[in-house]
Protein backbone atom coordinates (compact mmCIF):
# COMPACT_ATOMS: atom_id res chain seq x y z
CA UNK A 1 0.00 0.00 0.00
CA UNK A 2 1.39 3.37 -1.04
CA UNK A 3 2.11 5.72 1.82
CA UNK A 4 -0.12 8.78 1.78
CA UNK A 5 1.68 12.10 1.90
CA UNK A 6 0.33 14.26 4.77
CA UNK A 7 -1.68 17.24 3.67
CA UNK A 8 -0.25 20.70 4.39
CA UNK A 9 -2.09 23.16 6.57
CA UNK A 10 -4.62 24.73 4.19
CA UNK A 11 -5.22 27.65 6.53
CA UNK A 12 -1.54 28.59 6.34
CA UNK A 13 -1.59 28.56 2.55
CA UNK A 14 -4.72 30.73 2.44
CA UNK A 15 -3.07 33.22 4.79
CA UNK A 16 0.00 33.22 2.54
CA UNK A 17 -2.14 33.89 -0.53
CA UNK A 18 -3.99 36.68 1.26
CA UNK A 19 -0.69 38.28 2.29
CA UNK A 20 0.75 38.08 -1.22
CA UNK A 21 -2.36 39.64 -2.74
CA UNK A 22 -1.79 42.70 -0.55
CA UNK A 23 1.84 43.11 -1.68
CA UNK A 24 2.22 45.38 -4.71
CA UNK A 25 5.48 43.70 -5.78
CA UNK A 26 4.33 40.09 -5.41
CA UNK A 27 4.49 38.50 -8.84
CA UNK A 28 1.75 36.36 -10.28
CA UNK A 29 4.13 33.41 -10.42
CA UNK A 30 4.50 33.52 -6.64
CA UNK A 31 0.74 33.26 -6.15
CA UNK A 32 0.62 30.59 -8.85
CA UNK A 33 3.21 28.50 -6.99
CA UNK A 34 1.22 28.67 -3.77
CA UNK A 35 -1.99 27.77 -5.56
CA UNK A 36 -0.27 24.77 -7.13
CA UNK A 37 0.99 23.67 -3.76
CA UNK A 38 -2.47 23.98 -2.24
CA UNK A 39 -4.39 22.22 -5.00
CA UNK A 40 -1.88 19.45 -5.66
CA UNK A 41 -1.00 18.98 -2.01
CA UNK A 42 -0.17 15.30 -2.42
CA UNK A 43 2.30 15.75 -5.28
CA UNK A 44 5.43 13.63 -5.01
CA UNK A 45 8.78 13.56 -6.77
CA UNK A 46 7.59 10.49 -8.65
CA UNK A 47 4.75 12.49 -10.21
CA UNK A 48 7.32 15.00 -11.48
CA UNK A 49 8.74 12.30 -13.75
CA UNK A 50 12.00 11.49 -11.97
CA UNK A 51 13.58 8.08 -12.56
CA UNK A 52 13.75 5.30 -9.97
CA UNK A 53 17.46 5.61 -8.99
CA UNK A 54 16.93 9.28 -8.12
CA UNK A 55 13.68 8.53 -6.29
CA UNK A 56 15.47 5.84 -4.28
CA UNK A 57 18.15 8.35 -3.25
CA UNK A 58 15.59 10.98 -2.28
CA UNK A 59 13.66 8.46 -0.18
CA UNK A 60 16.80 7.34 1.65
CA UNK A 61 17.63 10.98 2.43
CA UNK A 62 14.16 11.73 3.80
CA UNK A 63 12.76 13.84 0.93
CA UNK A 64 9.01 13.36 0.51
CA UNK A 65 7.37 16.33 -1.19
CA UNK A 66 8.96 18.91 -3.50
CA UNK A 67 9.20 22.57 -2.57
CA UNK A 68 7.47 25.22 -4.74
CA UNK A 69 10.64 25.98 -6.73
CA UNK A 70 11.13 22.25 -7.36
CA UNK A 71 7.47 21.88 -8.32
CA UNK A 72 7.82 24.54 -10.99
CA UNK A 73 11.39 24.01 -12.11
CA UNK A 74 11.90 20.24 -12.41
CA UNK A 75 9.34 19.54 -15.20
CA UNK A 76 10.56 22.53 -17.26
CA UNK A 77 14.24 21.57 -16.95
CA UNK A 78 13.45 17.95 -17.84
CA UNK A 79 11.96 19.25 -21.10
CA UNK A 80 15.28 20.92 -21.92
CA UNK A 81 13.98 24.49 -21.82
CA UNK A 82 15.91 27.53 -20.62
CA UNK A 83 14.88 28.81 -17.19
CA UNK A 84 15.16 32.07 -15.26
CA UNK A 85 14.51 31.37 -11.58
CA UNK A 86 13.97 34.01 -8.91
CA UNK A 87 14.61 32.23 -5.63
CA UNK A 88 16.52 32.77 -2.41
CA UNK A 89 18.76 30.30 -0.64
CA UNK A 90 16.95 27.76 1.53
CA UNK A 91 14.12 27.23 -1.00
CA UNK A 92 15.44 23.93 -2.39
CA UNK A 93 16.85 25.66 -5.46
CA UNK A 94 19.93 23.42 -5.78
CA UNK A 95 17.83 20.25 -5.95
CA UNK A 96 15.47 21.99 -8.39
CA UNK A 97 18.18 22.11 -11.07
CA UNK A 98 20.43 19.22 -9.96
CA UNK A 99 17.81 16.43 -9.98
CA UNK A 100 16.53 16.97 -13.55
CA UNK A 101 20.06 17.53 -14.89
CA UNK A 102 21.23 14.23 -13.41
CA UNK A 103 18.32 12.51 -15.13
CA UNK A 104 18.96 14.21 -18.48
CA UNK A 105 22.59 13.07 -18.39
CA UNK A 106 21.56 9.48 -17.69
CA UNK A 107 18.96 9.45 -20.45
CA UNK A 108 21.24 11.07 -23.06
CA UNK A 109 23.55 9.06 -25.27
CA UNK A 110 26.94 8.57 -23.62
CA UNK A 111 29.93 10.07 -25.49
CA UNK A 112 32.03 7.71 -27.58
CA UNK A 113 35.25 6.43 -26.00
CA UNK A 114 36.40 6.11 -22.42
CA UNK A 115 37.00 9.83 -21.85
CA UNK A 116 34.14 11.78 -20.32
CA UNK A 117 33.84 15.40 -21.49
CA UNK A 118 32.16 18.01 -19.32
CA UNK A 119 28.48 18.08 -20.26
CA UNK A 120 27.02 20.14 -17.40
CA UNK A 121 28.73 23.27 -16.10
CA UNK A 122 27.55 24.94 -12.87
CA UNK A 123 29.03 28.36 -12.09
CA UNK A 124 28.98 29.68 -8.53
CA UNK A 125 30.21 33.00 -7.07
CA UNK A 126 32.03 31.63 -4.00
CA UNK A 127 34.19 28.66 -3.08
CA UNK A 128 31.91 27.65 -0.22
CA UNK A 129 28.79 27.64 -2.37
CA UNK A 130 30.56 25.71 -5.14
CA UNK A 131 31.69 23.07 -2.65
CA UNK A 132 28.17 22.83 -1.23
CA UNK A 133 26.63 22.38 -4.69
CA UNK A 134 29.13 19.67 -5.63
CA UNK A 135 28.41 17.89 -2.36
CA UNK A 136 24.70 17.89 -3.21
CA UNK A 137 25.41 16.65 -6.75
CA UNK A 138 27.29 13.65 -5.34
CA UNK A 139 24.58 12.98 -2.76
CA UNK A 140 21.68 13.10 -5.24
CA UNK A 141 23.60 11.05 -7.84
CA UNK A 142 24.97 8.34 -5.55
CA UNK A 143 23.02 5.66 -7.45
CA UNK A 144 23.99 6.98 -10.89
CA UNK A 145 27.09 6.23 -13.00
CA UNK A 146 28.11 9.89 -13.21
CA UNK A 147 31.23 11.77 -12.15
CA UNK A 148 31.54 15.30 -10.84
CA UNK A 149 34.24 17.56 -9.46
CA UNK A 150 34.62 21.09 -8.10
CA UNK A 151 37.29 23.60 -9.21
CA UNK A 152 37.81 26.79 -7.19
CA UNK A 153 40.64 29.14 -6.39
CA UNK A 154 42.77 28.95 -3.26
CA UNK A 155 43.81 25.31 -3.76
CA UNK A 156 46.57 23.70 -5.90
CA UNK A 157 45.47 23.68 -9.51
CA UNK A 158 47.35 20.45 -10.37
CA UNK A 159 44.90 18.32 -8.39
CA UNK A 160 42.02 19.84 -10.31
CA UNK A 161 43.79 19.26 -13.64
CA UNK A 162 44.32 15.61 -12.76
CA UNK A 163 40.63 15.20 -11.87
CA UNK A 164 39.59 16.75 -15.18
CA UNK A 165 41.94 14.49 -17.11
CA UNK A 166 40.18 11.45 -15.65
CA UNK A 167 36.95 12.81 -17.09
CA UNK A 168 33.86 14.32 -15.41
CA UNK A 169 30.24 14.71 -16.46
CA UNK A 170 29.40 17.63 -14.16
CA UNK A 171 31.80 20.46 -13.35
CA UNK A 172 31.08 22.94 -10.54
CA UNK A 173 33.36 25.97 -10.75
CA UNK A 174 33.99 29.56 -9.83
CA UNK A 175 34.51 31.76 -12.93
CA UNK A 176 38.08 32.80 -12.16
CA UNK A 177 39.48 29.30 -11.70
CA UNK A 178 37.54 28.00 -14.71
CA UNK A 179 39.16 30.63 -16.96
CA UNK A 180 42.59 29.65 -15.59
CA UNK A 181 41.94 26.01 -16.49
CA UNK A 182 40.70 26.95 -19.97
CA UNK A 183 43.86 29.00 -20.59
CA UNK A 184 45.98 26.00 -19.57
CA UNK A 185 43.90 23.80 -21.90
CA UNK A 186 42.99 21.55 -18.98
CA UNK A 187 39.28 21.65 -19.80
CA UNK A 188 37.25 22.06 -22.97
CA UNK A 189 33.79 23.54 -23.04
CA UNK A 190 32.79 22.57 -26.57
CA UNK A 191 30.51 19.71 -25.46
CA UNK A 192 28.56 21.52 -22.76
CA UNK A 193 24.87 20.59 -22.94
CA UNK A 194 23.65 22.66 -19.97
CA UNK A 195 25.10 25.59 -18.05
CA UNK A 196 23.75 26.76 -14.69
CA UNK A 197 24.42 30.29 -13.42
CA UNK A 198 23.69 30.08 -9.70
CA UNK A 199 23.37 33.22 -7.52
CA UNK A 200 23.85 35.40 -10.60
CA UNK A 201 23.23 38.64 -8.70
CA UNK A 202 26.07 37.90 -6.29
CA UNK A 203 28.39 37.15 -9.21
CA UNK A 204 27.44 40.60 -10.48
CA UNK A 205 28.25 42.18 -7.10
CA UNK A 206 31.65 40.48 -6.91
CA UNK A 207 32.54 41.62 -10.44
CA UNK A 208 32.34 38.29 -12.30
CA UNK A 209 29.96 39.47 -15.01
CA UNK A 210 32.66 40.11 -17.68
CA UNK A 211 34.07 36.63 -17.01
CA UNK A 212 30.57 35.12 -17.23
CA UNK A 213 30.05 36.66 -20.66
CA UNK A 214 33.45 35.42 -21.86
CA UNK A 215 32.64 31.89 -20.68
CA UNK A 216 29.19 31.89 -22.30
CA UNK A 217 30.80 32.80 -25.65
CA UNK A 218 32.97 29.65 -25.41
CA UNK A 219 29.97 27.32 -25.13
CA UNK A 220 28.04 25.67 -27.97
CA UNK A 221 25.13 27.74 -29.23
CA UNK A 222 22.80 24.74 -28.97
CA UNK A 223 22.59 24.29 -25.19
CA UNK A 224 20.28 24.66 -22.21
CA UNK A 225 20.89 27.68 -19.97
CA UNK A 226 19.55 27.96 -16.41
CA UNK A 227 19.89 31.23 -14.52
CA UNK A 228 19.01 31.51 -10.83
CA UNK A 229 19.16 34.72 -8.84
CA UNK A 230 17.76 36.11 -5.61
CA UNK A 231 17.20 39.50 -7.24
CA UNK A 232 16.81 40.60 -10.85
CA UNK A 233 18.78 43.83 -11.47
CA UNK A 234 18.89 45.21 -15.01
CA UNK A 235 22.35 43.72 -15.68
CA UNK A 236 21.07 40.20 -14.94
CA UNK A 237 17.97 40.81 -17.05
CA UNK A 238 20.24 41.97 -19.88
CA UNK A 239 22.34 38.81 -19.52
CA UNK A 240 19.17 36.72 -19.75
CA UNK A 241 18.01 38.54 -22.87
CA UNK A 242 21.41 38.08 -24.55
CA UNK A 243 22.10 34.41 -23.85
CA UNK A 244 18.82 32.61 -23.02
CA UNK A 245 16.33 31.43 -25.64
CA UNK A 246 12.66 31.95 -24.76
CA UNK A 247 13.24 31.14 -21.08
CA UNK A 248 10.50 30.00 -18.74
CA UNK A 249 10.37 32.13 -15.60
CA UNK A 250 9.75 30.64 -12.15
CA UNK A 251 9.57 32.60 -8.93
CA UNK A 252 8.78 31.60 -5.38
CA UNK A 253 9.99 34.35 -3.07
CA UNK A 254 11.03 37.96 -3.17
CA UNK A 255 14.30 39.11 -1.67
CA UNK A 256 12.51 41.17 0.97
CA UNK A 257 11.08 38.05 2.60
CA UNK A 258 12.58 37.04 5.95
CA UNK A 259 11.65 33.85 7.78
CA UNK A 260 8.89 34.31 10.35
CA UNK A 261 10.78 32.06 12.76
CA UNK A 262 13.68 34.54 13.06
CA UNK A 263 13.50 36.81 16.11
CA UNK A 264 15.07 40.06 14.86
CA UNK A 265 16.34 42.84 17.12
CA UNK A 266 18.56 45.92 16.98
CA UNK A 267 20.91 47.29 19.65
CA UNK A 268 21.98 50.92 19.33
CA UNK A 269 25.48 51.60 20.66
CA UNK A 270 28.76 53.36 20.04
CA UNK A 271 31.06 51.64 17.56
CA UNK A 272 33.68 51.10 20.26
CA UNK A 273 31.24 49.17 22.44
CA UNK A 274 30.43 46.51 19.85
CA UNK A 275 33.08 43.99 20.86
CA UNK A 276 31.98 44.21 24.52
CA UNK A 277 28.38 43.53 23.51
CA UNK A 278 29.46 40.63 21.31
CA UNK A 279 31.31 39.01 24.21
CA UNK A 280 28.21 39.43 26.41
CA UNK A 281 26.00 37.92 23.73
CA UNK A 282 28.32 34.94 23.24
CA UNK A 283 28.45 34.29 26.99
CA UNK A 284 24.65 34.47 27.13
CA UNK A 285 24.38 31.68 24.51
CA UNK A 286 26.88 29.02 25.62
CA UNK A 287 27.04 26.05 23.28
CA UNK A 288 25.09 27.80 20.50
CA UNK A 289 26.50 28.22 17.01
CA UNK A 290 26.92 31.94 16.29
CA UNK A 291 27.74 33.53 12.93
CA UNK A 292 29.00 37.13 13.07
CA UNK A 293 29.03 39.20 9.87
CA UNK A 294 31.45 42.08 9.32
CA UNK A 295 31.82 44.34 6.30
CA UNK A 296 35.59 44.00 5.85
CA UNK A 297 38.23 41.26 5.98
CA UNK A 298 40.37 43.29 8.37
CA UNK A 299 37.36 43.78 10.63
CA UNK A 300 36.70 40.03 10.70
CA UNK A 301 40.29 39.24 11.77
CA UNK A 302 40.15 41.96 14.42
CA UNK A 303 36.96 40.52 15.94
CA UNK A 304 38.54 37.05 16.06
CA UNK A 305 41.56 38.39 17.97
CA UNK A 306 39.32 40.19 20.47
CA UNK A 307 37.16 37.12 21.08
CA UNK A 308 40.17 34.84 21.54
CA UNK A 309 41.54 37.32 24.09
CA UNK A 310 38.33 36.66 26.08
CA UNK A 311 38.83 32.88 25.79
CA UNK A 312 36.05 32.45 23.23
CA UNK A 313 36.59 30.04 20.34
CA UNK A 314 36.32 31.89 17.02
CA UNK A 315 37.54 31.62 13.43
CA UNK A 316 37.18 33.81 10.35
CA UNK A 317 36.46 33.07 6.70
CA UNK A 318 36.93 35.68 3.99
CA UNK A 319 38.60 36.23 0.63
CA UNK A 320 42.14 36.51 2.04
CA UNK A 321 41.98 33.05 3.57
CA UNK A 322 43.16 30.05 1.56
CA UNK A 323 40.63 27.40 0.65
CA UNK A 324 42.19 25.03 3.17
CA UNK A 325 41.88 27.60 5.96
CA UNK A 326 38.26 28.28 5.08
CA UNK A 327 37.37 24.60 4.94
CA UNK A 328 39.03 23.92 8.30
CA UNK A 329 37.21 26.86 9.88
CA UNK A 330 33.84 25.67 8.52
CA UNK A 331 34.52 22.08 9.61
CA UNK A 332 35.38 23.22 13.16
CA UNK A 333 32.25 25.37 13.25
CA UNK A 334 30.08 22.53 11.95
CA UNK A 335 31.50 20.06 14.48
CA UNK A 336 31.11 22.47 17.39
CA UNK A 337 34.83 22.83 18.09
CA UNK A 338 34.66 26.53 17.17
CA UNK A 339 31.28 27.93 18.29
CA UNK A 340 31.70 31.40 16.70
CA UNK A 341 32.32 31.98 12.99
CA UNK A 342 33.21 35.46 11.70
CA UNK A 343 32.39 35.97 8.03
CA UNK A 344 32.17 38.63 5.36
CA UNK A 345 29.30 38.85 2.88
CA UNK A 346 31.23 36.78 0.33
CA UNK A 347 30.33 33.71 2.42
CA UNK A 348 26.75 34.72 3.27
CA UNK A 349 25.18 32.51 0.60
CA UNK A 350 27.74 29.72 0.81
CA UNK A 351 27.25 28.65 4.42
CA UNK A 352 24.74 25.81 4.67
CA UNK A 353 25.19 24.51 8.20
CA UNK A 354 22.14 23.30 10.13
CA UNK A 355 21.71 24.30 13.74
CA UNK A 356 22.93 27.91 13.59
CA UNK A 357 21.08 29.51 16.50
CA UNK A 358 22.31 33.13 16.38
CA UNK A 359 23.33 35.52 13.59
CA UNK A 360 24.96 38.83 14.54
CA UNK A 361 25.28 41.78 12.18
CA UNK A 362 28.37 43.29 13.76
CA UNK A 363 28.14 45.93 11.05
CA UNK A 364 25.13 46.44 8.82
CA UNK A 365 25.78 45.73 5.13
CA UNK A 366 25.98 48.46 2.49
CA UNK A 367 23.37 46.67 0.38
CA UNK A 368 20.12 46.02 2.32
CA UNK A 369 19.41 42.77 0.42
CA UNK A 370 22.56 41.32 2.02
CA UNK A 371 20.80 41.58 5.39
CA UNK A 372 18.21 39.02 4.25
CA UNK A 373 20.94 36.65 3.07
CA UNK A 374 22.86 37.03 6.32
CA UNK A 375 20.05 36.25 8.71
CA UNK A 376 18.92 33.44 6.42
CA UNK A 377 21.78 31.36 7.85
CA UNK A 378 19.58 30.68 10.89
CA UNK A 379 16.03 29.27 11.21
CA UNK A 380 16.65 26.70 8.49
CA UNK A 381 14.72 23.47 8.02
CA UNK A 382 11.83 24.59 10.21
CA UNK A 383 13.96 25.65 13.19
CA UNK A 384 13.85 29.03 14.95
CA UNK A 385 16.68 31.51 15.27
CA UNK A 386 17.87 34.85 16.61
CA UNK A 387 19.24 37.75 14.53
CA UNK A 388 20.83 40.68 16.37
CA UNK A 389 22.16 43.82 14.68
CA UNK A 390 24.66 46.19 16.32
CA UNK A 391 23.94 49.70 15.02
CA UNK A 392 26.23 52.68 15.56
CA UNK A 393 25.21 56.26 14.86
CA UNK A 394 26.57 56.26 11.31
CA UNK A 395 24.65 53.09 10.44
CA UNK A 396 21.12 54.36 11.07
CA UNK A 397 20.58 55.10 7.38
CA UNK A 398 21.47 51.51 6.53
CA UNK A 399 18.99 50.32 9.16
CA UNK A 400 16.27 52.45 7.56
CA UNK A 401 17.06 50.90 4.18
CA UNK A 402 16.80 47.39 5.64
CA UNK A 403 13.45 48.10 7.30
CA UNK A 404 12.06 49.61 4.11
CA UNK A 405 13.11 46.48 2.25
CA UNK A 406 11.59 43.96 4.68
CA UNK A 407 8.57 46.25 5.29
CA UNK A 408 8.69 46.02 9.07
CA UNK A 409 10.24 47.82 12.01
CA UNK A 410 12.81 45.85 13.99
CA UNK A 411 12.58 45.92 17.79
CA UNK A 412 15.29 48.28 19.03
CA UNK A 413 16.99 48.80 22.41
CA UNK A 414 20.15 50.47 23.66
CA UNK A 415 23.27 48.69 24.85
CA UNK A 416 22.08 48.70 28.48
CA UNK A 417 18.83 46.99 27.49
CA UNK A 418 16.57 50.02 27.89
CA UNK A 419 14.19 51.29 25.27
CA UNK A 420 15.53 53.62 22.61
CA UNK A 421 15.11 57.24 23.83
CA UNK A 422 13.05 59.65 21.79
CA UNK A 423 16.08 61.61 20.63
CA UNK A 424 17.85 58.55 19.21
CA UNK A 425 17.55 58.29 15.44
CA UNK A 426 15.21 55.44 14.79
CA UNK A 427 14.01 54.00 11.56
CA UNK A 428 10.56 52.85 10.63
CA UNK A 429 9.67 50.23 8.09
CA UNK A 430 6.25 51.85 7.64
CA UNK A 431 7.60 55.26 6.74
CA UNK A 432 6.15 56.67 3.56
CA UNK A 433 8.58 56.91 0.65
CA UNK A 434 9.99 60.31 -0.13
CA UNK A 435 8.08 62.15 -2.80
CA UNK A 436 10.47 63.50 -5.41
CA UNK A 437 7.78 64.73 -7.80
CA UNK A 438 8.40 68.36 -6.81
CA UNK A 439 12.17 68.03 -6.72
CA UNK A 440 12.81 70.23 -9.77
CA UNK A 441 10.08 72.82 -9.17
CA UNK A 442 11.22 76.39 -8.58
CA UNK A 443 10.94 77.58 -5.00
CA UNK A 444 8.74 80.55 -4.15
CA UNK A 445 10.91 83.68 -3.82
CA UNK A 446 11.19 85.00 -0.27
CA UNK A 447 11.57 88.70 -1.05
CA UNK A 448 8.98 91.19 0.15
CA UNK A 449 8.02 89.13 3.17
CA UNK A 450 7.55 85.96 1.19
CA UNK A 451 5.30 87.54 -1.44
CA UNK A 452 6.06 86.89 -5.10
CA UNK A 453 7.39 89.94 -6.91
CA UNK A 454 5.34 90.42 -10.04
CA UNK A 455 6.86 91.98 -13.11
CA UNK A 456 4.97 93.90 -15.78
CA UNK A 457 3.56 91.58 -18.36
CA UNK A 458 5.50 91.29 -21.56
CA UNK A 459 3.71 92.68 -24.58
CA UNK A 460 2.13 90.18 -26.86
CA UNK A 461 3.68 89.59 -30.25
CA UNK A 462 2.75 92.38 -32.63
CA UNK A 463 1.90 94.86 -29.85
CA UNK A 464 3.93 97.92 -28.95
CA UNK A 465 5.73 97.91 -25.63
Amino acid sequence: MQRRIPRPNRKRWRESLSYLDKQPNAGASQRHALIIYERIYNVTFEKLGLIKPILKTLASQGYETPTPIQLQGIPIILEGKDVVGLAQTGTGKTAAFTLPLLQRLCEADAPNGDFRPVRVLILSPTRELAAQIEKNVKAYGENLPLRSTCVVGGVPIKRQINALRRGVDILVATPGRLEDLVKQKAVRLNQIETIVLDEADQMLDIGFMPAIRRILKMLPKQRQTLLFSATMPKEIRSLSNDYLKDPEEVSVAVISTTADRIDQSVIHMNAGDKIVQLVKLANAHPGDRIIVFTRTKHGADKVVRKLKADNLGAAAIHGNKSQGQRQRALAAFRDGGTPILIATDIAARGIDIPGVEVVVNYELPEVPEAYVHRIGRTARAGASGLAVSFVAGDEVKRLRAVERLIKKSITATTADGSAVPTGTPKSSGDAAPRNNNNKNKRKRPQQNGGKRRWHPARPKRGQAA
